[in-house]
């Protein structure tokens, strides 16, 4: 859709491209919304924002308006030179007719699209530069042309451009913050694991070792009370084998930005099948790419899901469910075992990890259910919105 280039419509195609840039808290997806609110408000046929490195190239470098294989086949990352140095080095906006002419054009890959009208600038916060955005090839009516049928950028899309990018640098400053306050915290967590496992199979393996030496004086005097201590070490070893599973569960990064969702939940739920005697199975039909935030959330819910379930709940399955519901998802870990009273389990005290999936599911605008009775299986259902 081409905006109408009135005040009114004007202000109204940016400030819905202000709600889009708000939305996301992840870096990488800040800067997609931002190239493609860039592109969509100012009609143009691409878009790009180059956030620098130190030494010379660029960190991360998105595009809109080219196919993945299109970009792939560009090849590497362009290096900070030319138009693209000027615009993080220089504070003034660059608004050309057409870039081919301009003395510091060097080329580009033989892959390459041809651009022509340029449009870029600087998105800045304060003395800092965190990237250079521009557009090119702009998609002009008739009646955006001049008398001589020449088509470009105007002194109106330079206003909408700078007022996206004063706000670009708002949403990816806070984008950035949020990154490194979550990184803070996954320490906090990982440090927090390490104590529990520490703690937690550290005393297993004291007490297997304790029944261990107490079997070995039995054997010979009493070997009924002998093999019922070997049962017991038995039983020590499995929980402290459960222990530690669940430890490196939490603790292994999970490679979502390069498998995605559904096969990083396919791969860990393949492992706890083999794992354990109940039936560990995925159920997920084709599901588009979440905002990096849901998904992690979605992952991590399903992960203490089915550490309760196959923990506690004594089940034969436990059976993951995920799949599109709306511009959203929703997860779905549902296990045939001896349920229980929600109500009493938080009287109890003992909250079995649902204060934690519950702030996992608000924490990315979602919702989080817990479906339980004794006798009847638990079923956790968690919905996150659209993107």
């Amino acid at each position: 859709m081409t905006p109408d280039r009135s005040t009114g419509s004007g202000l109204a195609a940016v400030s819905t491209a202000l709600l889009a840039m708000s939305r996301h808290l992840e870096v990488r997806d800040v800067l997609k919304t931002i190239v493609a609110s860039a592109r969509e408000v100012l009609d143009a046929e691409y878009a790009a924002l180059g956030v620098p490195d130190d030494h010379g190239g660029f960190a991360q470098f998105v595009v809109d308006g080219m196919t993945d294989e299109q970009w792939k086949a560009i090849g590497p990352l362009p290096r900070q030179h030319g138009i693209l140095a000027a615009m993080l080095h220089d504070e003034k906006v660059e608004r050309l007719a057409d870039v081919r002419e301009d003395p510091r054009f060097g080329g580009w890959p033989r892959t390459h699209p041809e651009l022509s009208d340029f449009l870029g600038l600087p998105v800045r916060d304060g003395d800092e530069t965190l990237g250079a955005l521009f557009l090119a090839n702009k998609r002009c009516s008739g009646s955006d042309t001049d008398s001589a049928g020449v088509c470009g950028f105007t002194a109106d899309d330079e206003e909408l451009l700078s007022i996206l990018a004063q706000h670009a640098a708002i949403a990816l400053t806070n984008a950035r913050l949020y990154e490194r306050s979550r990184e803070l915290t996954i320490i906090e967590e990982r440090s927090r694991l390490a104590h529990e496992l520490h703690d937690a199979v550290s005393q297993k393996l004291f007490s297997l070792r304790l029944t261990a030496q107490a079997a070995a004086k039995l054997v010979d005097r009493d070997p009924a009370r002998a093999k019922d201590e070997l049962q017991q070490v038995a039983a020590l070893a499995a929980e402290a084998a459960d222990e530690l599973g669940a430890a490196v569960i939490e603790l292994r990064p999970a490679a979502l930005a390069e498998d995605g969702l559904v096969h990083t939940l396919r791969t860990q739920i393949k492992v706890l099948d083999r794992a354990h005697s109940a039936r560990v199975t995925l159920d997920a039909p084709y599901l588009k790419a979440l905002p990096a935030a849901q998904e992690e959330a979605l992952l991590r819910v399903a992960q203490e899901a089915l550490h309760n379930a196959l923990r506690h709940s004594g089940a034969g399955h436990v059976g993951v469910v995920l799949g599109r519901r709306g511009a959203g998802a929703v997860l779905h870990v549902k296990d045939d075992g001896k349920g229980f009273e929600p109500s009493a389990v938080r009287r109890a005290g003992r909250h079995l990890g649902l204060v934690s999936m519950r702030d996992r599911a608000s924490g990315v605008g979602g919702r989080l259910t817990v479906t339980s009775a004794p006798g009847a299986g638990t079923t956790i259902t968690m919905e996150v919105p659209g993107g």
